[in-house]
């Protein structure tokens, strides 16, 4: 992982204007070019030269006079023309002084493809932090080190800055990725997908320029029409949300993340902590920032196919074309999984229908156009499907059937995609070693028509574009702010503990929640036997006793919770038993009312690092952490992503009421979370919450145990 200290304050110099160095150069300088033909300095040069790169190259070595049968020179000074862009390709201990020169020069863009920095513990920070202080000095953008480079394809430019060795077609979806060899492994699948590609970026350490600003820059760029983003994590996550809001609502982003298989975090003393896997933080974010996250490369990449080509669809309904039934049942089925709806057709259509399809033809949705359907067939269909109000997007199933003109066919879907009114993906089933449906298959793809080999393929590609469109359309609003707040009490509270890393006292918990004005169940804290019966007897029976002290963490694991006490002689002899059983100096009593018949739910807050805190709900009571029924959420957290919260666990449907018993009051609960959040995005000192349980009934909401660790 690379030290969070090596980083440098960006400033003025984060403009988008400034990276066309790196991805539009006019000339490229090889520092530490090499005649060695297996050569890093050796394959950038024989891959700018062999893609057609359009600029002037220019290789840097003291020893050979000419490198891939270009002029070398000794060094970037003896260059007489000015360079935009240098790769850099020699041992570390020397790129400090070579960025310096490169600033001297004029340089203002530099792809470290050398490694052996913060990768490498101290002496490679401290060489970066060398490196980078001189390209801030002189105004010079650093990309990698210890990366693999850029790709453009754009053929004004054709700048091949990079040592992997697929040649990608011009296209209009561009990667960035952290890893070299996964995004590597992205482009190839692309290339072997047959979909073209607009840049690539691959940027290792990221000590400058930032997955952040390769966003940035494709989101203003006009040749992007889609991004896939591969990252390990992100070292600046709210500069990478700011970013990331903004570019996902101008094109779509398709990311994926390493790490989903680690179980969750270190062990925790907290249900939140504990429940709060490592790759959740990342998974929010995506979510909040509308990014459409996944868990399989393969169906990113598919998908991409479908975004690059396609509208993007204005709602979840589906209209299917088909001409033969199985394949339409199956992407039936991953559809309406995916969220879409079939709408019947209408009468209109229904009418045009009957006059334009074979007597066999089925006229509904999905509409069978038969085997022996031909390219009218498919025109009469597509047309009706593009002009229902109740149509989003079309599915099309087509099977070359050898007794069809399948040429006609394809021209026909062409034509209706070419007008882009509605976005199409088509499941084409076809033998390719026959030339007749080699001549079929290159119609549409020329067409720009997204074909799928297998009806799930196609239609989880086309669930992709409409939980994009659900994703752009998604507005969260903003955090209500809670007046009534006591800041004052609960600041007292916090700097009384913010250092002490430790849990607070049952009165300091309760008075906290009280000052944000979340419902806590009445309550006093007592010293001894006859203090807690007097506060058991001010609050009324029946009654809970819990053994308070810092040390103790999960109470009732260990004998230290009292529960529906209904008189003084049970309080008495409860007190008496926790005193021999908890050898604890500041042991105190915590009495409570006692609210039986509520469902138990659970909220807490898990703080992340260079992040704002994770709010969870969910399930809660004793099996919480058997169920793991929860969700999560980045606060601030809005009302309504706290009723998402309500309405996405497992157990939703208990919260409505089962079999006649009454439903939770729900706004009581969303209140609660929002209120927590206020609580820990006003004091991020905070480390955990757990509010377990929420004693949640059909007209009120109480949190009954809770605890805070600063």
């Amino acid at each position: 992982m690379n030290s969070p200290e090596i980083n440098v304050k960006k400033e003025s110099l984060n403009s988008v204007n400034q990276l066309d160095f790196l991805f539009k150069p006019k000339s490229i300088a090889v520092i530490g070019a090499s005649s060695k033909e297996l050569s890093i300095g050796n394959v950038i040069i024989k891959n700018l030269v062999h893609y057609g790169y359009t600029g002037k190259i220019y290789p840097i070595n003291p020893k050979e006079p000419e490198i891939r049968g270009i002029k070398a020179y000794a060094s970037i000074f003896d260059v007489p023309d000015n360079i935009d862009l240098a790769h850099v390709i020699i041992p570390s201990k020397f790129v400090p002084q070579i960025i310096e020169d490169c600033g001297k020069k004029g340089i203002k863009s530099v792809i470290i493809n050398s490694a052996g920095f913060s990768e490498m513990g101290e002496e490679g920070i401290a060489l970066q932090k060398a490196f980078l202080a001189k390209a801030k000095e002189y105004g010079v953008r650093i990309f990698g080190p210890n990366c693999q480079g850029i790709i453009n394809t754009d053929p004004a430019y054709k700048a091949y800055c990079d040592f992997t060795f697929t040649f990608p077609e011009p296209g209009a979806i561009s990667i960035v990725a952290l890893s070299g060899g996964v995004g590597a492994f992205i482009m190839q699948s692309l290339f072997d997908l047959e979909i073209g590609m607009r840049m690539y970026a691959s940027n290792g350490n990221a000590c400058d320029i930032s997955i952040s600003d390769v966003l940035n820059y494709y989101g203003e760029d006009e040749g992007t029409k889609a991004i896939i983003l591969y990252t390990e994590g992100f070292k600046d996550p709210r500069e990478f949300m700011e970013t990331a809001k903004i570019v996902s609502r101008k094109k779509p982003i398709l990311a994926m993340k390493a790490g989903r298989t680690e179980a969750g975090a270190k062990a925790a003393a907290s249900h939140t902590g504990s429940l709060a896997g490592v790759d959740i933080a990342t998974e929010l974010i995506f979510e909040k920032t509308g990014i459409l996250a996944f868990n399989n490369e393969e169906e990113m990449c598919q998908a991409a196919m479908a975004f690059a080509a396609q509208p993007i669809p204005k709602g979840n309904r589906v209209g299917i074309i088909t001409n033969t039934g199985g394949p339409a049942v199956i992407a039936t089925d991953e559809l309406v999984s995916a969220g879409l709806v079939l709408p019947a057709l209408s009468e209109r259509a229904i009418n045009i229908l009957k006059e334009t399809m074979l007597p066999e033809a089925s006229l509904g949705n999905p509409i069978d156009v038969v085997a022996t359907g031909g390219g009218n067939h498919f025109r009469s269909a597509l047309d009706v499907m593009m002009d229902e109000d109740t149509i989003d997007s079309v599915f099309i199933n087509f099977v070359t059937a050898p007794f069809t003109d399948t040429d006609e066919v394809a021209k026909n879907i062409v034509e209706v995609n070419k007008m882009k009114r509605k976005p199409i993906v088509c499941n084409f089933m076809t033998n390719l070693s026959m030339e007749r449906f080699q001549k079929t298959a290159k119609i549409l793809k020329d067409g720009g028509v997204p074909c799928y080999s297998f009806p799930t393929t196609a239609a989880k590609a086309l669930g992709a574009l409409c939980k994009y469109h659900k994703l752009r359309s998604r507005n969260i609003g903003e955090a209500k702010k809670f007046t009534g707040i006591d800041k004052t009490k609960s600041s007292e509270i916090i700097n009384d503990a913010k250092d002490s890393g430790k849990f607070l006292s049952s009165d300091k918990v309760y008075s906290l929640l009280s000052a944000y004005g979340i419902p806590v169940a009445d309550w006093r804290i007592a010293s001894d036997i006859e203090k807690t019966i007097t506060g058991a007897n001010e609050i009324g029976f029946p009654v809970v006793i819990k053994a308070d002290a810092e040390s103790l963490v999960h109470k009732s694991d260990l004998g230290g919770v009292a529960v529906n006490l209904k008189n003084a002689d049970e309080v008495r002899a409860v007190v008496e038993k926790m005193k021999k059983n908890f050898d604890a100096e500041d042991l105190k009593f915590f009495v409570q009312k006692f609210l039986p018949g509520g469902k138990e739910l659970i909220a807490g807050v898990s703080a992340q690092r260079d992040l704002e805190p994770l709010i969870m709900f969910g399930l809660g009571g004793i099996y919480v952490e058997v169920l793991k029924d929860v969700v999560f959420k980045i606060a601030p957290v809005t009302e309504l992503e706290a009723k998402e919260m309500l309405s996405s666990i497992k157990a939703s449907k208990l919260l409505d009421g089962v079999r006649g018993e009454k439903g939770i009051h729900k706004e009581s609960v969303i209140e609660i979370i929002q209120r927590l959040s206020q609580l820990v995005t006003d004091f991020p000192e905070i480390k955990e919450v757990d509010m377990n349980p929420i004693m949640a009934f059909h007209d009120k909401a109480f949190v009954v145990d809770a605890r805070i660790r600063m």
